[in-house]
């Protein structure tokens, strides 16, 4: 029994030696950006002004909203950053009671992941923002003259983000769901056409309530399921077959 304790203490101790890690890894890098946190916000507003027409311009509704909002994306980027380090330590916390198979499987999940989620932010950045910025200030009523809240883009911006990031993770989620004996490759390609429809449900719910947002998050994320699908396919859509082999064999 005091074995037992003791090898739970033991890992409760790792698991705050692990946090704090990743915690002072966001922290260092926050304090290395926070002088440049306007440059910052600068450049991600950037798609905004440059479709806003001439005279347009982004306002500061709120006293301290033009302090806050800078700090706030500075965070934000701070945790984007350091997602490789924190992911390291979330792998060599559970690493050591993972399967010498797992562990080859787990590493390249994780390094995926970190690149899928960047890969979502970009294509959010440089493809989806000039789109429907361009649509946006092109449909504006005469006479309205466009001043956005540096708040309310700072939101609107992390939301897309976010949504981008995760949905970019279906290959990885795939791969998991399949690895687990979850379902298999071909459960999911005879769903396909409620996946279809369930990208575009979901592209609704992550976007803001236009028609183009949600085609420029569905479309990648139905690509990516058949990437997803492909992988899984290569190295698990044989599984069945191998073991009914094995089984044979045996007998």
């Amino acid at each position: 029994m005091t074995q037992a304790t003791h090898t739970l203490f033991d890992h409760l101790l790792e698991l705050r030696s692990r946090l704090l890690k990743a915690v002072l890894s966001v922290l260092v890098i926050f304090c290395s950006m926070i002088y440049f946190a306007n440059d910052i916000y600068e450049y991600v507003s950037e798609p905004l002004l440059a479709t806003m027409p001439e005279g347009g311009q982004m306002i500061a509704t709120d006293v301290a909203s033009s302090f806050f909002a800078p700090f706030k994306l500075t965070i934000v980027l701070a945790i984007f950053l350091a997602m490789p380090f924190i992911l390291y330590q979330v792998w060599s916390f559970i690493a050591p009671g993972l399967y010498r198979k797992e562990k080859r499987l787990v590493a390249p999940l994780m390094f995926g992941s970190t690149f899928l989620f960047y890969a979502g932010i970009a294509f959010s950045y440089f493809v989806v923002f000039p789109l429907i910025f361009s649509f946006f200030t092109s449909v504006a009523p005469q006479g309205v003259s466009i001043a956005t809240d540096i708040s309310s883009y700072l939101d609107f911006v992390l939301k897309l983000f976010f949504a981008f990031g995760i949905a970019f993770e279906i290959p990885i989620a795939i791969i998991l769901m399949c690895w687990t004996g979850f379902t298999d490759p071909k459960s999911l390609k005879a769903k396909r056409p409620y996946i279809v429809v369930g990208a575009f449900v979901i592209g609704m719910l992550l976007t803001p309530p236009d028609i183009i947002s949600q085609t420029l998050l569905a479309i990648p994320m139905l690509i990516l399921f058949e990437v997803g699908v492909f992988i899984a396919s290569m190295n698990f859509g044989e599984k069945e077959t191998d073991d009914i082999d094995d089984t044979d064999t045996a007998n």
